[in-house]
């Protein structure tokens, strides 16, 4: 049997109302030489019986199950019955547009200094409360060269699961994703960023994420602001310590509560916070708090940026340019 250029990982648990879609999606890519591995993560509904019924109609869909619980556990057991030099990953409440899997192969076939690309997603809302989640998807798709991905990824996931497609020989090099108290796409690409992986993205759409209420990265521990900075301080401590050249003492822009709560994580690897930046000049704190106009000159100290507000970040980033300040290398943008 012929190898597939493409193996799709589409996980499932429930998902009887749009397993049907997803599979569609793929079943009409323009890139036809792929194979489709549905992984059932037990599932009590129909959804095991839509993805079993697909099967017979089309070679190219194979139906597994996986009984250890868990989005981790279901993608990797994909893997490792998966065949294809480039592994693609999707999920089963998405649709992936016809030129996808054609669109990111070809990417890889171009650049082979690259490790993994994904792409731009389209934002489908199916609940309330969207606001947060529609910023972050307009954010993401403005991340899209190699270098931006690299300076934004403390933010927040550069890259969206679903769109991802990578060699296979990248994750049998740094292994695939791994299962704990925290997101496990967030810390595979940081973990494979750190390892000097090269990501990039296709300058297009090649997703419609679907926002349903129940999504995981909604309702799941594993997927909370605590959980995101947890791994995200565990991975910029090992950059600081590469890449600060006033290691380990920082400067932190952010004094609010919230902010010093998030920062503070990094006195747990050792980091030192020498003062906190911020826009009051009578906010008294337990550290020396400096107003930020008066910011000492570029290259006296090395700033992270631990402030959320969108709107913000743009006049942070503004004014720190105008004082000589140089992103990656003076400063680093964390929320």
């Amino acid at each position: 049997m012929n190898s597939p250029e493409v193996s799709v990982i589409l996980p499932f648990f429930n998902s009887e109302k749009t397993l049907k879609n997803a599979i569609l999606s793929i079943s009409g890519q323009t890139l036809p030489n792929f194979e489709c591995l549905l992984i059932d993560n037990n599932s009590v509904d129909q959804s095991r019986e839509v993805a079993r019924k697909w099967t017979l109609q089309d070679s190219r869909f194979i139906l597994i199950p996986e009984t250890r619980q868990g989005v981790a556990f279901a993608s990797n057991t994909g893997w490792q019955n998966s065949r294809g030099q480039y592994v693609a990953r999707m999920d089963a409440d998405d649709i992936a547009y016809s030129e996808r899997l054609e669109k990111q192969a070809k990417f890889l076939d171009q650049h082979p200094d690259y490790g993994a690309v994904a792409g731009m997603a389209e934002y489908i809302s199916h609940s309330a409360g969207n606001k947060g989640f529609r910023k972050y998807v307009e954010w993401n798709n403005s991340v899209v060269n190699c270098e931006e991905i690299l300076k934004n990824r403390f933010i927040d996931s550069p890259v969206i699961n679903p769109t991802a497609m990578w060699r296979r020989e990248i994750a049998e090099k740094h292994g695939m994703y791994r299962s704990g108290d925290f997101p496990e796409d967030y810390e595979l690409w940081l973990r494979w960023l750190h390892e000097g992986v090269k990501i990039g993205k296709v300058p297009s759409l090649v997703l419609e994420w679907h926002d349903y209420g129940y999504r995981l990265t909604r309702n799941h521990p594993d997927y909370s602001d605590e959980a995101f900075y947890r791994i995200k301080t565990h991975y910029l401590v090992k950059w600081l310590e590469q890449n600060n050249p006033f290691h380990p003492e920082v400067m932190v822009w952010g004094a609010s509560r919230t902010s010093r709560a998030r920062a503070e994580l990094l006195e747990r690897y050792g980091i030192k916070i020498s003062a906190w930046v911020d826009i009051k000049k009578t906010r008294q704190l337990n550290k020396e708090v400096i107003f930020y106009q008066d910011l000492p000159e570029a290259g006296k100290n090395f700033v992270l940026v631990y402030v959320r507000q969108w709107y913000a970040k743009p006049k942070i980033k503004e004014f720190l340019n105008k004082q000589g300040y140089k992103e990656g290398k003076d400063f680093l943008f964390i929320s």
